[in-house]
Order: structure tokens, then sequence, then C-alpha cells
């Protein structure tokens, strides 16, 4: 996969385009800005996005493209990121503690989603959030773009089950119109998630 990555990344454009994705945007806009942690961050369009909001970004992926390409759109919009190259599988990796995961359109298969969602509380400070985009198996009928393996494919249910111990805010199956980049385009079936580590709900 590193080297599927790496080609569509070593492409001039953006593969996903350099704006934010509209869900992530819409949950993070009204936010006090803290630390982030994005996990496969590609290009880099939503770490690049959090920083420019004021957050402190630590971002990773397996693309040394990706990672070269963010680095880039960074400098461009004055702003600086953490971002390294990791596999989800060695994760944790970074001491710290975050007010805010992003994981958009990040597919892991079976066995290392569930692990690595395992994981990931742990990571939140008190009132951490955890904020989820991504294709449900209805996408398998779609030509806009994400994986042709159902396996790979998330419901609500499952991150449900993935979250336990997190404060469900938004968990929901949905179609949309996605228009980002050259390889998100046209209708879409999305699970949206938004946990949080207290009881109290987003203001």
């Amino acid at each position: 996969m590193t080297n599927f990555w790496n080609d569509r990344y070593s492409e001039e454009e953006y593969a996903y385009g350099t704006a934010p994705n509209a869900f992530f945007k819409e949950i993070i806009d009204p936010l006090t800005p803290g630390k982030i942690l994005v996990p496969g961050a590609g290009e880099g369009r939503d770490a690049v996005y959090a920083a420019k909001l004021g957050w402190e970004v630590y971002a990773f992926d397996l693309s040394t493209e990706g990672r070269k390409k963010a680095l880039q759109l960074a400098e461009k919009e004055n702003v600086d990121i953490h971002y390294e190259i990791r596999d989800a599988a060695d994760f944790p990796f970074f001491d710290k503690k975050f007010d805010l995961v992003a994981m958009i359109f990040f597919h892991l298969p079976p066995g290392l989603r569930q692990g690595f969602h395992k994981k990931l509380p742990d990571m939140l400070n008190p009132g951490g959030v955890i904020i989820i985009e991504a294709f449900d198996p209805r996408q398998i009928n779609n030509s806009s773009g994400g994986p042709r393996e159902i396996s790979l494919l998330y419901t609500a249910e499952m991150l449900r089950s993935d979250f336990p111990n997190l404060t469900e805010i938004i968990n929901s199956e949905n179609e949309t119109e996605l228009n980002e980049g050259l390889y998100h385009i046209g209708k879409a079936d999305v699970v949206r998630y938004v946990g949080k580590l207290t009881d109290n709900l987003i203001a």
C-alpha cells in the first residue's frame, strides 16, 4: 500500500485537494485549539487547516510523498506541523496527550482498526474528541473513491463498538456529495462519528 500512496501523491496536483474535508471543518471550527493528532494525514489538507486555526498539529502517514506535499502546503500557508512517517500498527509513538484526533478517510483492515481505535481514548486529554469520516459498505456501488474491499469499509455500529467508553455525539451513516480534488468526486456513502471522553457535549 505504501507504493500505491506514494504513486498517487507523487502527482503534481493534490490528490484530494488542499481544502479541508467539509465534515472535519464543520466540527473543528467552533472548538478551542489545543493539540490535534491526524492519522493518515496524506498530503496534509486537514492538518494544515487545523494549524491555521491555531492547533498544535501532529500527523503521520506511511507515504513519504504525502509528507513532502503536506510540508510544502504548510510552508505555503505559513504554518508548522509535526509530520512523521509511521505505520498505525506501531502506534502509540507520540508521548503526548491530544485534545482532538481526526481520522478522515483513514481506512484500516479489521484487526488493525480495532487495535488502533482501542488505543486512541488513552491518548486523549479529559474532554478530548475523536472525529471520523469514512466510507461505509454502500460506497462499493459508487465511483467517488474509497477502498474496493468491503472489509476496509466502516459502519456506525462498528465505530460504536470500537469506542464504548466515549460519549457518542454523532454517529450516522449519510449520503453526501464529495468534491475533493481528483479522486473524491460525486455521490458518496459515508459514516460520520464524533465521540468525546467526558459526558459534556461539544458547545
